[in-house]
């Protein structure tokens, strides 16, 4: 099975931009699907979005616009580029994979420890 590890969080200005990267190992990766995923302090973790085995990608309305995933199966990377963030996107982010079709609003079953992003005003 899969094993995935984030990096790239830290800190950084509202408006500002931020790479980050998920790792994948244990597994052939280009057989799962991919996500990322979000936790506000004290909140719900939610999805912010997903790409598929073939690279199509799909977002939180939250997100779109700002934010692009996007998948190097070749180096078993996966990335989140965000720019313009806001304060109350401060989070630990995860990366999460999942067999089957289905992107969003479907359970992942493998999960990395996550990255702190904060974002200051």
């Amino acid at each position: 099975q899969v094993q995935l590890a984030e990096s790239g969080g830290g800190l950084v200005q509202a408006g500002g931009s931020l790479r980050l990267s998920c790792a994948a190992s244990g597994g052939t990766f280009n057989t799962y699907i991919a996500g990322w995923f979000r936790q506000p302090p004290g909140k719900e973790r939610e999805f912010v979005g997903g790409v598929s085995r073939t690279g199509n990608t799909y977002y939180a309305a939250s997100v779109k616009g700002r934010f692009t995933i996007f998948r190097d199966n070749a180096k078993n990377m996966m990335y989140l580029d965000m720019n313009n963030l806001k304060p109350e996107e401060t989070a630990i982010y995860y990366c999460a994979a999942k067999t089957g079709v289905v992107v969003m609003g479907a359970r992942y079953d493998y999960w990395g420890q996550g990255t702190q992003v904060t974002v200051s005003s």
